[in-house]
């Protein structure tokens, strides 16, 4: 059994609501739900959100659009996944966050397969960044989870979910899934106003004729009209886990 868990909160704080901002006629993570939901080897999809009463409209999306809904702690989102797994047992969970709407079905698969196949731990394609910011898919079976949830101790660790299981190689079977192509310069998830404009065009180009692009469909749309790639540009990758190190070192971890 294979559950995604797809994270989901309306307190962002560069760009609040974000996850609720109308795409193409639906809330952007309700786009992205629906994405999720056509990888093959994905069994359940579990929009996993906190118990803060600002995240009761994301319940209500959800029930609105017979999605499955967790809600656990807002800010210790590692407990949040433990409890939502003891809620939909599974053997893995795909971690995903809700602010990614072009994220590839396809390659969900591909990332999964491989973690099954393997017998990891851990499998992603985002150790070493080679795909575009936007299309990050982590696989992790439940003992590791529920490891992680056991030992895991700095800020970083709780909000971000996996690293503690990143940073013990050790003691878990950890692969990464690289692209043929580098393509980690590509930024097309949602953090800033200007990303949400290239998302907005991204899907004004290619979700109309075709709901079901994938992320080759847009690499095609960019290299017919490279000025799309200007909207958001020198936008710092992953700004979240550097603040989560940063107050790690504050609270005297290493």
């Amino acid at each position: 059994m294979i559950n995604a868990f797809m994270q989901a909160r309306t307190g962002s704080t560069r760009l609040p609501n974000k996850v609720l901002k109308n795409l193409q006629g639906l809330p952007m993570f309700i786009q992205q739900a629906k994405r999720v939901q056509r990888a093959k080897l994905v069994d359940n999809l579990v929009i996993v959100t906190s118990t803060d009463e600002s995240d009761d409209i994301i319940e209500q999306l959800c029930n609105e659009n017979n999605l499955l809904c967790f809600r656990g702690s807002l800010s210790n989102v590692l407990s949040r996944y433990f409890h939502a797994e003891l809620n939909y047992p599974c053997d893995a969970i795909v971690r995903i966050t809700a602010d990614c709407p072009v994220i590839d079905p396809e390659l969900m698969d591909y990332v999964i397969n491989s973690h099954l196949k393997n017998n990891n731990d851990y499998t992603s394609n985002c150790l070493v960044a080679t795909y575009p910011d936007g299309l990050d898919i982590e696989v992790i079976s439940k003992n590791a989870l529920h490891n992680a949830y056991k030992y895991a101790e700095k800020p970083s660790e709780l909000e971000h979910v996996t690293p503690y299981i990143t940073s013990h190689p050790d003691k878990y079977r950890l692969q990464n899934i690289q692209s043929e192509q580098d393509l980690s310069a590509y930024r097309w998830t949602v953090d800033e106003p200007k990303d949400f404009e290239l998302i907005s065009s991204i899907y004004e180009n290619l979700y109309v004729k075709k709901p079901n692009f994938n992320y080759q469909d847009i690499l095609e749309l960019l290299s017919h009209k490279p000025e799309l790639n200007l909207l958001n540009p020198q936008i710092a990758r992953n700004e979240g886990m550097v603040k989560s190190l940063k107050k790690d070192k504050e609270e005297g971890y290493e």
